[in-house]
């Protein structure tokens, strides 16, 4: 059973989806994350949307946390995110020796961990980048960045989606 048709996002949906996404990440996010007329997922029962879609490849940007209302990226949507923010912003940047060993989990330990942007909280959406600022992962920030920098052992951040074996990293 189908539970989610596909549409066109009305010019008032595009905006507040742009305005979730500045208040969640930055000012200016919402225009690089959300496209002109994004396709939505909208659940049939209840009528609200599920994913936001890319236009034209259709390929899944990010999906809406029904219960509090915020974005979470996918890989190709970090990709569209990081260029709007100065480093270290949003970022996790992983020591370089460490990124083949994180890239097929599922979490990222705080001892893998260079730098953080001191501005993010536990619980919020991160990218997590090497040393160069490649890309690497997205996921969700467990630790403060205090908390992340101080400890030794411990899952600083749980991935979510990692670069793939062709881009010549691991998979998740």
């Amino acid at each position: 059973m189908v539970r989610e048709r596909l549409r066109k996002a009305t010019p008032e949906e595009t905006a507040i989806l742009r305005a979730i996404a500045d208040y969640q990440f930055w000012e200016g996010a919402g225009h690089a994350l959300i496209p002109d007329e994004p396709l939505l997922k909208v659940s049939r029962r209840t009528g609200r949307i599920r994913e936001i879609l890319d236009p034209v490849g259709r390929e899944r940007i990010a999906s809406l946390r029904a219960a509090t209302h915020t974005l979470i990226p996918t890989l190709y949507g970090a990709s569209l995110l990081k260029p709007t923010a100065p480093y270290p912003r949003g970022r996790v940047v992983v020591v370089d020796e460490m990124v083949e060993d994180i890239l097929g989990k599922s979490s990222l330990f705080a001892r893998h961990v260079l730098h953080i942007d001191y501005s993010l909280r536990a619980g919020d959406e991160v990218l997590v980048v090497d040393e160069e600022d490649n890309l690497l992962c997205v996921g969700r920030l467990v630790l403060s960045p205090e908390e992340v920098l101080h400890f030794i052992r411990g899952t600083a951040v749980r991935l979510r989606e990692c670069v793939s074996d062709e881009a010549g990293r691991g998979s998740d």
